[in-house]
């Protein structure tokens, strides 16, 4: 059993609670960046994929997960990063700049649309995001001159010190560029939660009131968290234009938004560590839902085995399954199963018993 003394405040606001840690996310660091030499092209390209959909489940799970701002239309703000770096890059600026600007500018649009949204809560800011999600679809198309329209754009070759990088013909290296990107925006959300920021965040999620009492700006706090998450979303919109080569305005619809919210739900609410598990199931689901088709098709004989609605009817049976009995995510599951395991043999079943328990300053929101 590992027991943490505590005898000061840095030690509640350490980067890594112990040294054990540290060897452990190395570890995992070390892994990945060998995986290119474990893993063939089509594998090392899931694990790719698995890694943008982190880093934009990152920075809906500092809105959502950390804020506690429901929204469901952030496919929007993945939409303004992958242009504004496409087009920036079409107009002569090398990636290594047009990629963080793309991510300022989406930044600043976040925060243009936080300054009407803030005086929205919960169900009402869900309805405004998703609105935002469907007139962004109509925004592209109308914005032709600059995004090509329905007719769409094609990602530019990435040069990198005269290193060239791309999906297809270097997957090894894209893949190296995904990870470092994946890293540093880790190291930036887990820094700022350690921050008086990130703690403002957590407070008005829990208590808006509470927060008001002990000096918290609500509204500069709200703001903040939409311009520092869709950052980072805009961050990774710009890696999905270059991992799917093509894209237009159909590219990032609403659904995008749903299954964004979906995967930090099932990885599990307020966690870093939920953002990439949540990555992991809605990356690979869909392939193994595929192999699971083919594999009944070739059992019965049949050719090519087609169940409409069956990755759609699956997500939605597995969050409702977390949803009824592991509200607390993925992450949430495996706490559980640590802390059984370290506090063995007096571990008690009603340790982990789900207190129904009401803040009553949040009834005067």
């Amino acid at each position: 059993m590992r027991i943490h003394f505590k005898t000061s405040y840095e030690h509640d606001i350490r980067l890594f609670p112990d040294w054990w840690s540290f060897f452990v996310y190395a570890a995992l660091v070390a892994v990945a960046v060998i995986l290119p030499w474990l893993l063939d092209d089509f594998f090392l390209g899931e694990v790719t994929n698995v890694l943008i959909w982190a880093i934009a489940g990152l920075g809906l799970m500092l809105l959502t997960g950390q804020t506690g701002q429901a929204s469901l239309g952030h496919a929007a703000f993945l939409a303004v990063g992958c242009y504004s770096c496409i087009i920036l890059m079409e107009n002569g600026l090398p990636f290594l700049l047009a990629f963080p600007l793309a991510g300022v500018i989406t930044g600043i649009f976040g925060t243009l649309f936080a300054i009407p949204a803030v005086r929205l809560h919960g169900i009402y800011l869900a309805i405004a995001t998703i609105a935002l999600s469907v007139l962004a679809d109509d925004i592209i198309v109308l914005l032709e001159p600059w995004t090509d329209g329905v007719s769409g754009k094609f990602a530019p070759m990435i040069t990198i010190f005269g290193l060239e990088i791309e999906r297809w013909t270097t997957p090894d290296r894209f893949y190296w560029l995904v990870l470092a990107v994946t890293i540093l925006c880790t190291l930036a959300y887990r820094n700022l939660l350690r921050a008086p920021l990130g703690r403002a965040f957590a407070a008005v999620r829990d208590s808006e009131v509470s927060a008001t009492a002990m000096g918290v700006h609500i509204a500069f706090t709200k703001a903040a968290a939409f311009g520092l998450s869709c950052a980072i979303t805009g961050l990774a919109g710009a890696l999905m234009g270059f991992y799917a080569g093509a894209f237009n305005n159909e590219t990032f619809s609403i659904v995008i938004s749903i299954s964004l919210l979906m995967m930090i739900v099932i990885g599990g609410l307020g966690s870093i560590h939920g953002a990439f598990f949540g990555a992991i199931v809605i990356a690979f689901l869909p392939q193994a839902l595929s192999m699971t088709t083919d594999t009944i098709g070739g059992m019965i004989g049949a050719s090519n085995v087609a169940i409409p609605g069956l990755e759609t009817g699956v997500f939605g049976a597995i969050l409702i399954l977390f949803i009824l009995f592991e509200p607390m995510g993925i992450y949430g599951r495996w706490l559980k199963i640590r802390t059984w395991f370290e506090l063995f043999p007096f571990a008690r079943k009603d340790m982990f018993k789900r207190q129904k328990s009401y803040l009553k300053t949040e009834r005067l929101r």
